[in-house]
């Protein structure tokens, strides 16, 4: 038993060792492409008219949500400025209606992030589906056997970024 799981471990030993000698032969036969998301989300003009799109959305909400954030800091200020000089009750009011403005904003702030995160989410998810199959016909048309689109460093050679953009922005 002891021979079988030796011999096991170096024909396994040798295939590996094998497998590693014809590794840069056949990675050389191979087509790599490289694309940054990135410039893809960004740069195209699916992207810029999402942009103006969630802007236009969102733009009476940022607005009122401005408003309600001078509101609050007026209801702090006066209650910092007018607090002191008030007798317990008023005090007390004073501080009540500083500080149920203060969680009024922070709420509407953090509701407002979220529908803007979540739709930026959809924009973007629907961006990456177009992306998807032009880069895949971008793959066949091209005989490419890999893209990949997360790298530290990928050689302007092998990038596709700007034949993706051109084909979304068609």
């Amino acid at each position: 038993m002891k021979t079988a799981t030796a011999t096991l471990g170096k024909i396994a030993a040798v295939l590996a060792l094998g497998m590693m000698a014809t590794a840069p032969a056949l990675a050389q036969s191979s087509r790599i492409a490289w694309l940054s998301a990135e410039r893809i989300y960004n740069e195209s003009k699916l992207a810029k008219s999402a942009d103006n799109k969630l802007r236009e959305e969102f733009s009476s909400r940022e607005k009122a949500l401005q408003e309600l954030a001078m509101r609050s800091k007026a209801a702090a200020d006066k209650w910092e400025k007018e607090g002191a000089a008030k007798p317990e009750p008023e005090r007390s009011k004073l501080q009540r209606e500083a500080y149920e403005a203060d969680l009024n904003f922070q709420r509407r702030q953090r509701e407002f992030r979220e529908d803007l995160n979540q739709r930026t989410n959809e924009e973007r998810a629907a961006i990456a589906e177009k992306a998807t199959k032009i880069i895949k016909q971008l793959a066949n048309t091209e005989g490419y056997d890999i893209v990949l689109q997360d790298a530290v460093w990928a050689s302007p050679r092998i990038d596709i970024t700007n034949k993706v953009l051109e084909a979304l922005d068609k």
